[in-house]
């Protein structure tokens, strides 16, 4: 089931307040650090080509695609919500970017060729729920990665979940459209679930009404480690989303920078 199918119509509105400019710059930052790609879309050769693709791993509905595309990355936007899929390629018929968007869960990724970077923002990783599953995603990634490629992606520490918004209501009304957002989160099981209702104006006064149920995990840094570690990629940096410095006990989300080890 496409957890984001009536979600995808409303997902850009509800998250305008997210900062998706900084994370973006912040990713090309990162790139320009550690890793292989440069935003030359015009580099020679298959070999310089790949090497400076940039994949968005659960790229929803496009946003911070189109920023790195802008940047001057070329850039592979992938997702497993047809819906989302669909926003996304709005976006790409109104900027004239070309950007390649594969409908694929990042379970099973299949990319035709190495790429020299590989991003995942946004909770997408949280989605994971088993470790089993998320080796399976970051052996996938380094599969892919090209020689001294990167990993960057983010994620939703034990935490936010614990102790921030585990058992809590989020409620958001607009004109057009509002939503109430309960969360629960299991402590045993490390699983928040949330329990999305939405009202959407459609028809003059008239609102639909629909139901989507999401489940995230809360992981910790040492699970993310050792877990990219068996993938055969090395971490070179972690830090803290939103003060962008060092991880303390009360870091909420998480960025973390792997890299391909040597074969």
């Amino acid at each position: 089931m496409d957890i984001y199918q009536d979600f995808a119509s409303v997902y850009d509105r509800f998250m305008d307040n997210v900062p998706y400019e900084q994370w973006g710059d912040r990713i090309d930052q990162l790139i320009r650090k550690y890793g292989v790609s440069k935003p030359e879309r015009d580099a020679e050769g298959l070999l310089e080509s790949e090497r400076n693709l940039v994949v968005d791993l659960g790229c929803g509905t496009g946003t911070l695609t189109e920023i790195l595309y802008a940047k001057g990355y070329d850039c592979i936007g992938v997702d497993a919500s047809e819906s989302m899929l669909n926003a996304a390629m709005e976006k790409k018929e109104k900027s004239g970017s070309e950007i390649l968007y594969l409908q694929q869960d990042m379970r099973e990724l299949d990319l035709y060729s190495t790429v020299g970077t590989v991003i995942s923002v946004c909770d997408s990783i949280n989605y994971i729920l088993e470790e089993e599953e998320l080796l399976k995603v970051f052996s996938l990634v380094n599969n892919y990665l090209y020689p001294g490629g990167v990993f960057i992606f983010d994620f939703n520490t034990d935490y936010k979940y614990r102790e921030v918004i585990g058992d809590t209501t989020i409620v958001e009304n607009r004109e057009d459209c509002s939503f109430i957002w309960d969360n629960f989160y299991d402590v045993e099981e490390e699983i928040n679930e949330y329990d999305l209702t939405v009202f959407v104006q459609e028809d003059g006064d008239l609102f639909r009404k629909f139901h989507e149920t999401h489940y995230q995990r809360g992981y910790c840094i040492e699970q993310m480690m050792r877990l990219i570690e068996q993938a055969g990629m090395r971490v070179v940096e972690v830090m803290d989303v939103d003060t962008n410095q060092g991880v303390t006990e009360k870091s909420e989300r998480i960025y973390m920078v792997a890299r391909k080890t040597a074969e």
